[in-house]
């Protein structure tokens, strides 16, 4: 039976994705608008991910199974992640208070008709790597005056 993590809205057009931990004690699903990445270079993410975090966002219901599998880290005023207690997996980043979340794109079984369409918080991005994509960039600023309207939390991070 699938159990929810934060109760939201459902999409009403959109694709069916399902994803999961490297374990399998944690299975997700939701109805993302696009199945377009983005990837998102801010440190918190890079310290959580151990690089960028590569991520589908959406706004509604996550089913989740295995929900006594997650833990919720709060990670600063307006975002709190997600990861499998088993095996480590980061499940999602979400914006506390709304039903927005950025899934592990990796963590979804179907990648297959995925584009990279956009990379945030690219001023904290590291020399030592570079996408060969061509995508829209935003600044750590840009991307929190988009989501706030200009207020800010700890540095830049979200």
């Amino acid at each position: 039976m699938a159990e929810s993590v934060h109760p939201a809205s459902d999409a009403a057009t959109g694709v069916d994705v399902r994803g999961r931990c490297l374990c399998g004690a944690v299975t997700f699903a939701a109805r993302l608008p696009k199945r377009e990445v983005a990837i998102c270079h801010c440190d918190m993410c890079q310290r959580w991910t151990a690089g960028p975090f590569l991520t589908v966002e959406f706004a509604g219901e996550l089913a989740i199974e295995g929900a006594d599998s997650v833990s919720l880290y709060r990670s600063s005023e307006w975002g709190e992640r997600a990861f499998c207690k088993v095996c480590g997996t980061s499940l999602f980043w979400h914006m506390a208070g709304t039903d927005h979340y950025a899934l592990n794109a990796g963590a979804l079984e179907d990648k297959s008709a995925l584009a990279l369409t956009l990379q945030i918080f690219i001023d904290e991005k590291p020399a030592y790597y570079d996408f060969a994509n061509d995508t829209p960039k935003m600044t750590g600023a840009e991307v929190v005056a988009a989501f706030s309207g200009g207020a800010t939390e700890h540095g830049s991070n979200v």
